[in-house]
């Protein structure tokens, strides 16, 4: 069943288009990757389906039902969640504030789900009275993505979550991916590392300069010499 569903939708900043007839779908429990080169598109997508912007065209369905207008906050409040690009945690603030600002729209069962957050991040729980931005590159990624984590979501969009790190933590942040699908939540993952991200997904869509070039199972697409070619614009 798709949890969600993009049609045909055009995105603009202002009067500039930046994406043309995009249709992609995620099930509910798959992990499905958007690939592709630095500006093709893909947070712009990424960007849309959460409600920080919205299409000129198409519709994005979520449960079958159209969101294309709803606000980010109606968004959060009915399970997607995006953890952007940048990480944009709260430095001053400790690991555990930061996890606890992610259960604001819904703090009943805050305390289960950060056992949770540590389970699968062992590191933030050795360090859950540290402030935030004294962590590594790798530890504040994996506390933004704990972050989304806990609200609880249905559907998790995760923009580069290996971006910037060292290859032994790139390894921790796919295998951390790997578990959260396990444990129910489905993910929407944009990514430049087209092996680990084609690793832990069960599709994929390939996005070129605004248009989605190729679609296919995960094992069809690494096996497709077209990927490459679209992710470094040849």
């Amino acid at each position: 069943m798709a949890l969600l569903e993009v049609d045909d939708i055009d995105v603009a900043y202002g009067n500039v288009q930046v994406i043309w007839n995009v249709s992609l779908s995620v099930d509910e429990g798959e992990t499905v990757a958007l690939l592709g080169a630095n500006g093709a598109g893909k947070t712009t997508v990424l960007k849309t389906v959460c409600g920080d912007l919205a299409p000129t065209a198409g519709e994005i369905r979520y449960r079958g039902e159209s969101v294309g207008d709803w606000t980010q906050e109606e968004v959060i409040a009915d399970g997607v969640v995006h953890v952007p690009e940048g990480r944009e945690i709260f430095p001053a603030s400790s690991v555990e504030e930061n996890l606890e600002l992610g259960s604001y729209v819904d703090r009943s069962g805050m305390d289960e789900r950060m056992e949770q957050v540590y389970d699968v991040f062992p590191r933030l729980e050795e360090r859950r009275g540290q402030a935030a931005g004294t962590l590594s590159g790798g530890e504040q990624q994996m506390l933004a993505i704990g972050r989304g984590l806990m609200s609880d979501p249905d559907l998790l969009l995760l923009d580069e979550a290996s971006l910037g790190l060292a290859p032994v933590l790139v390894d921790d942040v796919f295998e951390a991916i790997e578990r959260i699908n396990e444990q129910g939540t489905t993910v929407l993952l944009v990514e430049q590392d087209i092996y680990n991200a084609l690793r832990v997904a069960d599709r994929g869509y390939v996005l070129k300069s605004g248009h989605i070039e190729l679609s296919g199972t995960a094992a069809e697409l690494a096996g497709d010499e077209r990927v490459e070619e679209s992710y470094l614009g040849a």
